[in-house]
This record gives structure tokens, C-alpha cells and sequence, in this order.
């Protein structure tokens, strides 16, 4: 029976999207990785937790919830034939931007965050968010230490689901104006171009899925987005600006196209 891994963040894990098998880490039964797992009926160690960071992933302990989880690589069998892996956003504050700029957007929300910045301020955005060079050298040390671990495996490195794809519209589809729009889109780029880099040199065990560029028509404001806008659903789901049911199906197709 084939072996699958899976590593990263919340657009890994799934939240939102029932069933929920694990509730500390917001972790998904039909995220793509197990969607993929049930129709290869492969066996699969899910590894991914919402609000993962790619030093999460690799070798500093998580704690989300009051649970501690240890470093995800820790968990990774060494036999393992296919290890997929999404992450970054977090480390660049790319989600967890988008909503709070979000709540910005309302003068109730502003109330709110001016609080939370003066009596929580180790909860404000931090300052030691990597540049583009730093996150790409970051991801390719991951990238080595899963090889290192199980150097059998095939690595897919996933990309996250374009949300402010060109239907988007400032004030309709997203709370904030179209130069926060512009100001994601650039994030989202640097992510993907970080992803891609780190991809250099390691393509004999490692392969990027395209999931960016394919999802681009499918962003909020489209026809049929992939992802939860930042409406009632999604905010009592924890899942703001995260795949839905058809966007994480749509990854799994595209992981097994690749796989193929």
C-alpha cells in the first residue's frame, strides 16, 4: 500500500470543512491530502496544523488551543513513498493579515484591534517577518530535512489557493480598498516566487504543484470561488480566507494530474 505524508498550515488542514477529525488542529477529514489518500486507498499520516509556520513544520513545537504539538517533521515516517507540504503563509503573516485588515475595515473592528494592540501587545503582527530571500532559504532547509528524513519520498511542495484573483472586487467581495487588494496580491507573489526558488536544485525529489496559477479564475468574486470570503459561514468556521469544500477538492485533483 502507497504511504502518503502530509505537512503544513491550515490550507493543508482544512478548517472549516467537515468532518472536523481534529479539533486542536483544526484539521479536516476531506482536506486534499485525505481526498487523495482515499482514492489512491493509500495510507496516509496527516500531519498539518492550522497556524503552522515552516519553523513549526521543521523543528520548533506548536501550541494552538492550549495543546502542544511537536515539530510536524518529527512526526513523518522514515518509509514514507509521497510527502506533501504547504506552508509560508503564516511565517509572512499572509492570512492572518488579510483578516485582520479585515476587521479594520469596521469602525467596531478598529475599536477592537486599537485595544488589542494596547492591552495585548504580544499579540500584535511581529517585526521579524523574513523577506523573500530569507523564506525561500527557510522553506529549502524544510524541503532538506524532509529528504534527509525520508529520502525515498517523493516531495510535492503545494502552492495556496489564489484569493484575490482578478474578479475581485474592493469593498464587495473583501471588507478592505483595492490598495489593500494590491498590497495581498504582492504578498501572495512573494510567497509563490519564494515557494518556487526554494524548489531549485532539489527537482530530482521534489515537484511544485501549481495550484496558484490554476486557481486564479476561481478567487473571490468569481463565478465559483475556491475559497470562503469573510462572511458568517467562514468566520463561525474558522476558515476567513480559506479553501472551501470544492477549492480543496480541486487541489486534490490537481496532486493526482501530477501524480500521474
Amino acid at each position: 500500500m502507497m504511504k502518503i505524508a502530509s505537512l503544513g498550515s491550515s490550507f493543508a488542514a482544512g478548517p472549516g470543512i467537515k468532518p472536523i477529525v481534529n479539533r486542536s488542529a483544526m484539521r479536516s477529514g476531506s482536506n486534499y491530502a485525505n481526498l487523495v489518500a482515499q482514492c489512491l486507498e493509500a495510507d496516509l499520516t496527516d500531519l498539518s496544523i492550522s497556524g503552522a509556520t515552516l519553523l513549526t513544520i521543521w523543528n520548533e513545537p506548536q501550541v494552538l488551543f492550549g495543546q502542544k504539538f511537536e515539530p510536524q517533521l518529527n512526526g513523518l515516517p522514515e518509509d514514507i513513498d509521497i510527502v506533501f507540504i504547504l506552508g509560508g503563509g503564516n511565517d509572512i503573516q499572509y492570512i492572518g493579515g488579510m483578516i485582520f485588515d479585515s476587521i479594520e475595515s469596521y469602525w467596531f473592528g478598529r475599536m477592537v484591534m486599537s485595544m488589542k494592540n494596547s492591552l495585548f501587545q504580544d499579540l500584535s503582527t511581529p517585526n521579524d517577518i523574513p523577506d523573500e530571500e530569507v523564506l525561500s532559504e527557510r522553506y529549502g532547509v524544510v524541503l532538506d530535512a524532509i529528504h534527509t528524513k525520508a529520502p525515498k519520498a517523493k516531495v510535492l511542495v503545494l502552492e495556496y489557493l489564489t484569493i484575490l484573483g482578478p474578479d475581485v472586487k474592493p469593498g464587495v467581495d473583501v471588507p478592505f480598498d483595492a490598495v489593500c487588494v494590491e498590497k495581498y496580491r504582492n504578498i501572495a507573489s512573494k510567497l509563490q516566487r519564494a515557494t518556487s526558488t526554494a524548489i531549485n536544485g532539489r527537482q530530482k525529489w521534489c515537484q511544485r504543484v501549481p495550484v496558484a496559477e490554476l486557481s486564479e479564475q476561481h478567487g473571490l468574486g468569481s463565478n465559483e470561488p475556491w475559497v470562503w470570503g469573510f462572511g458568517l459561514k467562514a468566520i463561525l468556521g474558522g476558515a476567513i480566507y480559506h479553501p472551501n469544500e470544492v477549492g480543496m477538492k480541486a487541489v486534490a485533483d490537481m496532486i493526482l494530474k501530477t501524480m500521474n
